[in-house]
C-alpha cells in the first residue's frame, strides 16, 4: 500500500508540477514586463514604462530620451534591448518607454500615411507634457530613438515634433514615407546604426518579409537626411572597429550632423545591447555599443536656442 501511494504521489507531482512551473514563469513575465504608467491620447488609453534614476535632482532640468519597440515588441522588451537605464543612472536623464498600438495584430507604430500615424503623434506629445508637468524636464534635450519600426516613428517625430524633439536615434530602421512627406523645416540632426546583413530592413534596400512596402537603400536614405539638413555632400568615413564603419555628413545647417553606423554582417539587432534570437535576425555586434554612441551624439545636439 505504501509503495502504490508513494507510487500516485509521484504521479501527481508530474502532473502538478509543470502546470505550477507555467503559472510561476507566467506570474514571473508579467512582473517583469507591466508597464508602469498610463495616459490617456485621443481617447484611448496608452501605456508606456517610466525610468527615473535614484541621481534625478529636482533642482536641476534634465534630459529626457523617449525609447521606442520595434514591431511586436513591447516597452520592458526594449528597456532590455537597449539598456539605456544603466547609462540614465550614471549620465542624469530620464527614459521613458511608450507602448505602440495592437490594433488586431502585432503591436506597432503607425508610420504610414494615415490617420493612425498623427494620434501615435499626438500620444507622444502628449507624454511629453505629461512628464514635463511632473519633472523638471530640459525642453532642449529631449531626444527620440527607437528599433526598426520604432526607430520609423523617430523620423516620423523628427518630421512632425521638431521643435520639441532635439535630436533622434535609429537603430536597424528606415522609412517607406516619401521625403515630401516630411515638411518641418528644422533640420534635425540624426544618428543611426545598420547590419549590412539585416535580412527585417535590408541594407541595400528591396522588400523585406515583416513589410510590404520597399525599403530604400540605407546609405541612399541617410544621404536623404544630410540633404533635408542642408550637410555638404561628401560624407568622412572612418573605421571604429574590425566590423564597423562610420559615415558623418558634416557642415550641416544649424550643426544637425548626420552619423551611420554600418556593422559589417550585423543583423537586425541593437549593437552592444540586449540579445534577440540568432536564428531569427541575425548576429549582434559587440565591438560597438549603439546606446552610449547615441547618447554621445544627443549631448552634442540640444535644440538650438530660439
Amino acid at each position: 500500500m505504501t509503495n502504490k501511494k508513494a507510487a500516485v504521489g509521484a504521479v501527481l507531482i508530474l502532473i502538478i508540477l509543470p502546470a505550477l512551473l507555467a503559472v510561476i514563469e507566467a506570474v514571473s513575465f508579467h512582473v517583469r514586463n507591466r508597464n508602469n504608467g498610463s495616459i490617456v491620447s485621443s481617447g484611448q488609453a496608452r501605456e508606456y514604462i517610466l525610468y527615473v534614476p535614484r541621481s534625478y535632482d529636482r533642482s536641476r532640468p534634465t534630459p529626457l530620451v523617449i525609447s521606442m519597440h520595434g514591431a511586436g515588441g513591447w516597452p520592458a522588451q526594449q528597456m532590455e534591448l537597449s539598456l539605456w537605464n544603466r547609462l540614465a543612472e550614471s549620465q542624469r536623464f530620464i527614459v521613458v518607454y511608450p507602448s505602440g498600438v495592437e490594433g488586431g495584430g502585432p503591436t506597432i507604430w503607425r508610420v504610414g500615411p494615415e490617420e493612425g500615424l498623427r494620434k501615435d503623434v499626438r500620444f507622444i506629445s502628449a507624454l511629453i507634457d505629461k512628464l514635463e508637468a511632473a519633472y523638471n524636464i530640459d525642453p532642449a534635450r529631449i531626444y527620440a530613438t527607437g528599433f526598426s519600426n520604432g526607430g520609423g516613428m523617430a523620423f516620423v517625430l523628427s518630421c512632425t515634433l521638431s521643435d520639441r524633439i532635439a535630436a533622434v536615434g535609429m537603430v536597424g530602421a528606415a522609412q517607406t514615407l516619401p521625403w515630401t512627406w516630411c515638411t518641418d523645416p528644422r533640420p534635425v540632426p540624426m544618428i543611426a546604426f545598420h547590419g549590412s546583413a539585416d535580412r527585417m530592413a535590408p541594407y541595400n534596400g528591396g522588400r523585406s518579409p515583416i513589410a510590404p512596402d520597399l525599403f530604400p537603400s540605407i546609405p541612399a536614405w541617410t544621404a536623404n537626411w544630410a540633404r533635408r539638413n542642408r550637410c555638404a555632400p561628401n560624407p568622412t568615413e572612418s573605421a571604429v572597429a574590425a566590423d564597423v564603419t562610420r559615415r558623418e555628413y558634416t557642415n550641416c545647417a544649424d550643426g544637425a550632423a548626420v552619423v551611420l553606423f554600418t556593422v559589417r554582417g550585423g543583423g537586425h539587432s541593437w549593437p552592444g545591447g540586449g540579445p534577440l534570437p540568432e536564428w531569427m535576425v541575425g548576429p549582434t555586434s559587440r565591438s560597438i555599443d549603439a546606446t552610449s554612441q547615441m547618447w554621445m551624439f544627443f549631448q552634442a545636439h540640444p535644440l538650438p536656442r530660439k
